[in-house]
């Protein structure tokens, strides 16, 4: 049997940007010929798959449109909503956008033990084979009201992402607690008991969704079953792929995630382990280290740059960000500057570095990170006797070397600032 995988694709991607004018939907980010969706996409080509139903806000229409077809995609259905209700509405109107062939038209035969995965299109996820295999053994596992969550097995402590604790019953894994972002010393607890990563993504059946909505969110299910049913509803169907949802309808639904709206109150919640690299990008850090991991498609002769205390590598431009290897030789160091119209994130990827920032000196090792605001004094220092290597997002719409007010510099580069 067939599996649905149904795609979110609504979020704005606001933890990225540290300003508003620059915030740019994380998932349609270009990291070099690939975007986050572009990788959800291709991570569905595959047998075990049917077409996927895109849920989505009606200002993303055309660019999802764009991205389907340049990964050559002709059966799909995108829903359309109006406005943002977080994910308990958006799973539901998908799942009656597939059960339905057209408007007020339920199919002539429903298959409600369907099994549907609900996917995040801002997720990266490596090592597909394994994904999709984790997947088809679980499937057997499917009834009419259990539900399975992804869980990813955690590579470090983050308080940037809700735990889940389990015991193991019989084949299965059930859900025993969830902790939604722990701080980071009780994240390196929960790890030690075996927490994993919520990574947000659900395999269910049909009729398990609809018997969820129906117990624990009626409001919701009830709204929603006449924004498709109702001969009233102003809900379109364009070319049975587009669905466009009734706004009227819809501005009565309320802003809540499924977790907190079925999760939290549903019984039979089990755990898919997931053993492979995941990430949702929710930060520079995480999208700096995969950059480091795929330095070597980046680097080539044009776009390293030599300085007298090393040299920096622009290894991808894009839309008012710019993402860089820093190189800073032994007893080297950069010049006090200040920059008027970027911020910076930089994370330590071998060495030691002495950074001042402002009126503080602060030290980081490999791995740990730091923010430098915009027009904040900083620099960096290698005080040890072996390379440093820095990994930089630079942040903003002039992302130019123009943009350095120097203060003091070992090499003689300082101009007067008055």
């Amino acid at each position: 049997m067939k599996v649905r995988p149904i795609i979110l694709c609504g979020g704005e991607g606001t933890r990225l940007w540290d300003s508003k004018k620059n915030i740019r939907p994380k998932q349609f980010i270009n990291f070099g010929s690939w975007t986050l969706f572009d990788q959800t996409l291709k991570r569905v080509k595959s047998s075990l798959f049917d077409y996927p139903i895109i849920s989505t806000n009606r200002i993303y229409e055309k660019k999802i449109r764009n991205i389907l077809k340049k990964n050559n995609f002709k059966k799909y259905k995108i829903v359309l909503e109006p406005e943002k209700k977080n994910t308990a509405p958006a799973i539901l109107s998908a799942v009656f956008a597939n059960i339905l062939s057209d408007k007020n038209n339920f199919k002539k035969s429903i298959n409600w033990n369907e099994p549907l995965i609900f996917l995040s299109s801002d997720h990266y996820i490596e090592k597909k084979e394994i994904f999709i295999n984790t997947i088809k053994k679980h499937i057997k596992y499917l009834t009419d009201e259990n539900i399975f969550l992804f869980g990813v097995k955690p590579n470090m402590p983050s308080s940037e992402y809700g735990y889940i604790l389990m015991k193991k019953n019989k084949n299965i894994f059930k859900a025993k607690k969830f902790l939604e972002k722990p701080s980071f010393s009780l994240s390196k607890k929960i790890i030690k008991k075996g927490g994993y990563w919520n990574s947000g993504m659900f395999l269910l059946n049909t009729m398990s969704v609809i018997n969820n909505y129906k117990k624990y969110s009626p409001k919701i299910y009830n709204i929603l079953h006449d924004t498709f049913l109702n001969f009233k509803s102003k809900t379109k169907v364009i070319n049975k792929k587009i669905y466009v949802i009734d706004s009227k309808l819809f501005k009565n639904i309320t802003s809540i995630s499924f977790d907190y709206a079925i999760l939290e109150k549903a019984e039979d919640i089990n755990i898919i382990k997931l053993n492979i690299p995941w990430s949702d990008l929710g930060s520079w850090k995480e999208i700096l280290n995969i950059f480091y991991k795929k330095r070597n498609k980046y680097i080539s002769n044009k776009n390293v740059f030599f300085r007298p205390w090393g040299k920096y590598t622009n290894l991808f431009k894009g839309e008012n960000f710019l993402i860089k290897e820093i190189y800073v030789k032994s007893k080297a160091k950069l010049s006090l500057q200040k920059h008027f119209h970027r911020s910076e994130h930089w994370i330590i990827k071998k060495g030691l570095a002495h950074i001042t920032l402002n009126n503080k000196i602060i030290k980081k090792k490999m791995d740990e990170s730091v923010f430098i605001p915009k027009e904040s004094i900083h620099r960096v220092e290698n005080k040890s006797n072996k390379p440093l290597i820095i990994y930089e997002a630079q942040i903003g719409k002039i992302l130019k070397e123009s943009d350095i007010v120097r203060y003091d510099d070992i090499y003689g580069r300082v101009k007067s600032v008055f």
